[in-house]
């Protein structure tokens, strides 16, 4: 009876400790050897002082979703561990013996011995099948239901490489300092460190915002890359636009246009709405002006007071064009505007093709007659006034004038594309990007916010460095604002960008546009700010409930705070916040930041082959210095001027490129991915869609009253993020 005594008291400790599966097993094995025992075994528990909850094992049910996206599912093992306040599971394999395969929902029962208290994360591996086969997986998203009858959401959307561990947190946002389960903050704290690791700035050029440390695009970490499918359509587009637009035979001629009409030839197969009236209409005033306003770039053209000191125009030059009237007269009504390339000033053009190119940098004056047509009434073609700088006039020759209007068109080309384009759009949005993923975990709801803006901005923005402005770039090749002058030009960008020059309210304001008719990028951009500015104040609100708690927000104030020293290079002069103290100010740049990536975006981007596609519009390089004398151009000075035919094919291959919608297009509002669960959240998120849907109709119903409907900022044609 000693040995029997001994294992009576171990399992006495055991029944304490253990599961019942580990007891039931002992108390089966010494019953076969004593009948009693189970019996004496049973008073004697229940004459213990200690009292003992016996309890089966708890089921948690796990519920996988693998993306619908091309090559989503993997053979690769997967193994899940779930991590509560109390304890964590054992790691399982979901799928020993069945792929996850693309779009798939599959259910699993994780056993535990006992609860795991409040689950705090989720960890996902990936081992190669049989040690050898591995492919990536994409999950979309874990659903959780505990055995307390919660069912607790784990957002992931990214890629899982092999022998790589994601730490998912619920869909619950919180703030660092509500976060206050020690398991979970230093999750939070080791989910940054990580992302800083992986996520590391460099200096791309200096005096320039900073960029992601990743010299291709198969560098990045599998979580930012884009989708198989809008990878393989861009490289695949790339090589095959001049195929597309039946122009390879062209490619590499270097012969002049014959004739503006022998163009037709080329856009005869790439004709649209837009294109085709670019074709007819480009060198006549009214639509030359109408570009300032509606075209690629709306961002130049300003109130004009008084004539800048470098810019001599007189009464007399302009009479006819006033109708009588003085420039003080017109200036004191607020209808003459000024568009000023000054940033052009002393830039060397490019070499293309083995020919020297050139820039100018010009001054335009144009009037606001009064049937509100924006109309050109001076242009100079250099900074510095001189004899041989003449300032042409609508009463010069056709000629003369029409020259004049290609130069000023080519500027337009050098200042959209580098600073407005690709600065203020393409840049800008990396450094929201890099700092969100550096600075905010996934539970912050600013990350989520943030989230659907930041898609495939780093890989779009690592191939246009790789493939358009690199050494042998497209741009560098193709463009008299490529190489050298182009980064001399985004240097002085940058040193003269401002915050107000990106909050449309504001950029509108100082520019005295406020009631410029037929100003359309205006019209619907106000709209589309205001229901993004509601939107972003209804979330954050939300979760900042007083400027107390902005203050204390650590991780929002290291994310401002880089977004300042990075992408505004510590530049006080900018007007860009380095912290928050309130609810407003971090509601105000939020919607910045979001209309930067989406809206703005798409009106300097989306139109490129509409509007340039047409080269004669939008030039990409010039091959003659402009004139120093009046009455000497000819049409075929023009032609000399004007690119060869390989660049102009070419330049339109980039362009086509640069506006072509991929498969996985996200308009605004549309947000797959699916980050709360939460009531608030979920209703502000249809109040936003339903004001976009409002103002889409709005948009739409107003462009079939013109004869050049103005599209780019209908939200349906809006992405999310700088995608493309």
């Amino acid at each position: 009876m000693t040995v029997m005594k001994m294992h009576y008291e171990k399992d006495i400790k055991c029944l304490k400790s253990s599961a019942l599966g580990h007891f039931s097993f002992r108390f089966f094995f010494l019953k076969e050897q004593d009948p009693c025992f189970g019996k004496n075994l049973f008073s004697k528990i229940f004459a213990t002082e200690c009292s003992i909850k016996i309890t089966a094992m708890v089921i948690y049910t796990v519920t996988v979703h693998t993306g619908k996206r091309l090559l989503a599912g993997t053979t690769s093992l997967i193994y899940i561990q779930l991590r509560g306040s109390e304890a964590e599971s054992e790691e399982q394999n979901l799928n020993r013996l069945q792929a996850f395969l693309q779009g798939s929902e599959r259910a699993f029962k994780i056993h535990c011995e006992a609860s795991l208290g409040k689950l705090i994360s989720v960890k996902l591996y990936s081992k190669p099948f049989m040690g050898l086969l591995y492919n990536q997986w994409f999950c979309d998203k874990i659903l959780v239901n505990t055995p307390e009858g919660d069912e607790i959401l784990f957002p992931c959307y990214c890629w899982l490489d092999c022998n790589e561990r994601l730490v998912l947190r619920p869909a619950k946002a919180s703030l660092v300092f509500q976060d206050t389960n020690p398991i979970a903050q230093r999750q939070r704290t080791r989910q940054l460190e990580e992302q800083q690791k992986l996520f590391r700035w460099r200096v791309y050029a200096e005096g320039t915002p900073q960029v992601i440390d990743c010299d291709t695009a198969f560098d990045l970490p599998a979580e930012v890359r884009f989708s198989f499918t809008k990878q393989t359509e861009f490289y695949s587009t790339a090589g095959k636009q001049l195929a597309a637009l039946k122009l390879t035979g062209l490619a590499d001629s270097r012969r002049s246009w014959e004739s503006i009409s022998q163009l037709e030839v080329i856009i005869f197969e790439n004709r649209g709405k837009t294109i085709e009236y670019v074709q007819e209409h480009w060198d006549e005033d009214k639509f030359f002006g109408y570009q300032f306003l509606n075209g690629l770039n709306p961002m130049m053209i300003q109130r004009c007071s008084k004539l800048p000191a470098n810019f001599l125009v007189t009464d007399d030059m302009v009479k006819d064009s006033l109708r009588g009237s003085s420039l003080e007269q017109e200036m004191k009504k607020g209808n003459i505007f000024l568009s000023d390339y000054n940033m052009l000033d002393g830039l060397v053009g490019n070499v293309v093709s083995g020919r020297q190119q050139y820039l100018t940098a010009p001054l335009v004056l144009l009037y606001c007659n009064p049937h509100g047509m924006m109309l050109p009434i001076a242009i100079q073609l250099r900074q510095k006034p001189s004899k041989e700088n003449p300032i042409f006039l609508p009463t010069d020759s056709k000629a003369d004038w029409k020259l004049a209007k290609i130069y000023v068109r080519n500027a337009e080309f050098a200042v959209h594309e580098v600073d407005f384009h690709l600065l203020r759009t393409h840049l800008l949005a990396e450094v929201f990007a890099m700092t969100t993923l550096r600075n905010l975990p996934s539970p912050h709801p600013l990350y989520k916010l943030l989230f659907p803006h930041i898609r495939y901005t780093f890989q779009i923005n690592i191939m246009a460095r790789t493939d358009l402005i690199s050494k042998d770039g497209a741009i560098t090749l193709y463009a008299g604002v490529g190489g050298e002058s182009l980064v001399k030009l985004m240097k002085r960008a940058t040193a003269s960008l401002t915050y107000s020059a990106l909050c449309l309210p504001d950029n509108i304001s100082e520019r005295g546009l406020e009631n410029v008719p037929h100003y359309y990028y205006r019209d619907d951009g106000m709209k589309l700010w205001n229901i993004i500015n509601k939107f972003v104040g209804a979330i954050l609100s939300h979760y900042y409930q007083g400027d107390a708690r902005v203050q204390k927000d650590t991780e929002l104030q290291r994310w401002i705070s880089e977004i300042f020293t990075h992408g505004f290079l510590g530049r006080d002069d900018s007007g860009i916040p380095s912290s928050f103290q309130t609810v407003t100010e971090l509601v105000k740049f939020v919607t910045m930041v979001i209309f930067t990536s989406s809206a703005q975006h798409a009106a300097v981007n989306n139109g490129q082959f509409d509007f340039g596609g047409w080269m004669p519009n939008y030039p990409t390089a010039l091959r003659k210095p402009p004139p120093k004398v009046k009455g000497q151009t000819t049409e075929d000075t023009i032609l000399e001027t004007l690119p060869d035919v390989s660049t102009t094919v070419n330049g339109m291959a980039v362009l086509r490129l640069l506006t072509k919608d991929s498969a996985d297009h996200y308009p605004l509002g549309h947000f797959p991915e699916n980050l709360y669960d939460e009531d608030v959240p979920y209703k502000l998120i249809k109040d936003f869609q339903k004001d976009l849907r409002e103002l889409s109709d709005l948009i739409e119903e107003r462009n079939k009253k013109l004869e050049l409907p103005y599209i780019y900022l209908n939200p349906k044609n809006v992405d999310n993020s700088v995608a493309i």
